[in-house]
């Protein structure tokens, strides 16, 4: 049994902390506009580590530096510098060709890698992402950019080919929308920022780029090589309060596309301020309540165990996370035992430690936000089950299953986001699928069980409530090449390597009559290569 005691032990000392994972100290003191890297001399956010250090009896949070806390008036000058490069859509970028454009994002992605270990060490520092799963998330990251450019290359040479219908010759291609005002998340601060930032870079729009609210250091690295990378104005970074900075950029309605990952509510405070709301496309990845649901001829050691890596990785701070728990009530028994066993065998301690699982938690308000729900959910009839659950030191929270759980209690229909499993109980399967159905969420559903008839039953209908069916598997979002998306508040448009090209383009052709004039006219166009559109180039 875990105690406050054991989970403060698992703290370090100054001198306890490797070599090669020492604390950061940045005091950030540039940021990235127009193609210039300016000096902040303004008012500073500090950034503190969710680890706490041993200082004899006490723990003390760690400070790792600051980052600018912007004011509207350079919010507004990165808006116009990116407003200005795209120029209406005749600037050098986006008119430029997609041959070069990749060459820019090659060279960028040439840079970002002489910085890995930098990077990984900050995700440590910043959120307590442990290291496997951050190096993990770097070298993802790195290789989406590069299959994203193969992507690409793809979809230009099958664009390069003109079609005649009808009398009329036309070449079909995908244009850029203009201004992109991109917000990544804490729990993936590297790699999901760059699933939109990059496609959106790539096919020829311009940026405005918010650091996450934690995580946002781990940028620093990276500011010269987007300086270095792109034209002056194609990228430009701000930092500060959403309130401050983000309100006065979509109220000017000069943002064309907001791509945006966090919460539905914090989606829908800032696209309301857009003066023309139809105007912006969003590209949205939100919340989610996925839900397993463990069938009565379930293998019940695998679900347990999946069930148990679903719900807790890192620390359960994951969209795609396992929030909810449903177990048939001719088996909750036998599971039970085994998915406490697997939650319990998870190692705590301090990122930069082999083998830890469970990490202290990036946000300073989710330990009491956990206890809140862990305390309703004991209100209303349901018990803390497994040895250490329910217990805390500051940051570390000890993975916590409670059961069983009712539509009475808050963490029915609530997100968590963080180490506590639900656990309800079903005699009907209408039970479960009434869950999902109600749901305001549709991202994704766990189905475990070995009856095809079955599966097959609850296939059907979970394909129209959620966006991805696991099969005796965990939700996840990969491999990237996959569609990653959702139904009802879960997500506004559709992720992957390939989508991501597309949700920041429009279909766009360039027309005309087939007669001979036309014909000859469209030949010296593509043999004096006078055009970045209408070309039936070949990347290679």
């Amino acid at each position: 049994m875990t105690d406050t005691a054991n989970l403060k032990a698992l703290f370090p000392k100054k001198d306890d902390i490797p070599a090669e994972f020492s604390m950061p100290l940045m005091e950030q003191d540039e940021y990235l506009i127009n193609g210039e890297l300016r000096k902040w001399n303004g008012e500073r956010k500090d950034v503190f580590s969710p680890v706490r250090i041993k200082d004899g009896d006490n723990l003390i949070q760690p400070r790792l530096g600051s980052v600018p806390n912007m004011t509207e008036k350079e919010a507004l000058e990165a808006l116009d510098a990116a407003v200005a490069a795209y120029d209406h859509g005749r600037g050098q970028w986006p008119t430029m060709a997609v041959a070069d454009r990749i060459k820019h994002v090659q060279k960028f992605v040439e840079q970002m890698i002489s910085h890995r270990d930098e990077i990984v060490n900050l995700l440590m520092w910043e959120i307590c992402k442990n290291l496997d799963d951050a190096l993990k998330e770097f070298d993802r990251t790195v290789d989406y950019i590069k299959d994203t450019i193969e992507a690409l290359k793809d979809l230009d040479r099958t664009s390069s080919r003109f079609k005649i219908e009808q009398g009329i010759i036309a070449q079909i291609r995908r244009a850029p929308l203009g201004v992109v005002l991109s917000m990544g998340p804490f729990n993936y601060p590297l790699n999901e920022t760059f699933t939109t930032l990059i496609p959106a870079l790539i096919m020829g729009n311009t940026v405005v780029f918010k650091t996450p609210k934690l995580g946002c250091l781990l940028f620093w690295p990276l500011l010269k090589a987007f300086r270095d990378s792109f034209p002056p104005g194609v990228i430009n970074t701000v930092y500060g309060s959403g309130r401050t900075i983000i309100t006065p950029i979509v109220s000017s309605g000069k943002i064309d596309v907001l791509a945006f990952i966090g919460s539905s509510k914090a989606s829908d405070s800032i696209r309301k301020n857009h003066p023309k709301p139809h105007r912006m496309r969003c590209v949205l990845g939100l919340d989610a309540k996925n839900p397993a649901i463990i069938l009565p001829d379930a293998d019940i050691e695998r679900a347990a165990k999946e069930c148990a890596l679903g719900a807790l990785s890192f620390n359960g701070q994951r969209c795609t996370a396992l929030k909810m728990l449903w177990v048939h009530s001719s088996i909750v028994d036998d599971f039970i035992p085994k998915f406490i066993a697997e939650v319990e065998k998870m190692q705590m301690g301090m990122p930069w430690t082999d083998g830890v699982r469970i990490t202290p938690v990036a946000e300073a308000s989710k330990p009491a936000h956990l206890a809140e729900l862990i305390d309703d959910a004991v209100s209303h009839g349901a018990k803390v089950i497994n040895p250490s659950g329910g217990v805390s030191c500051e940051s570390l929270v000890c993975p916590t299953v409670v059961y069983p759980v009712n539509d009475k209690m808050r963490i029915y229909t609530e997100e968590q986001f963080g180490p506590v499993v639900p656990v309800a109980v079903y005699d009907e399967i209408e039970e479960a699928i009434n869950y999902v159905v109600m749901s305001d969420y549709g991202q994704q559903v766990s189905l475990f069980g070995k009856d095809p008839k079955e599966m097959a039953s609850l296939i059907d209908p979970m394909v129209n409530q959620v966006c991805r069916v696991n099969l005796n598997s965990q939700c996840q979002r990969g491999p990237d090449v996959f569609p990653f998306t959702g139904r009802k508040d879960s997500a506004e448009g559709t992720l992957s390597v390939s989508d991501a090209l597309r949700v920041f383009t429009i279909r766009t052709l360039v027309a005309a009559k087939d007669t001979e004039d036309n014909k000859q006219m469209i030949t010296t166009i593509l043999k004096d290569d006078l055009s970045s559109f209408l070309t039936t180039d070949f990347i290679f």
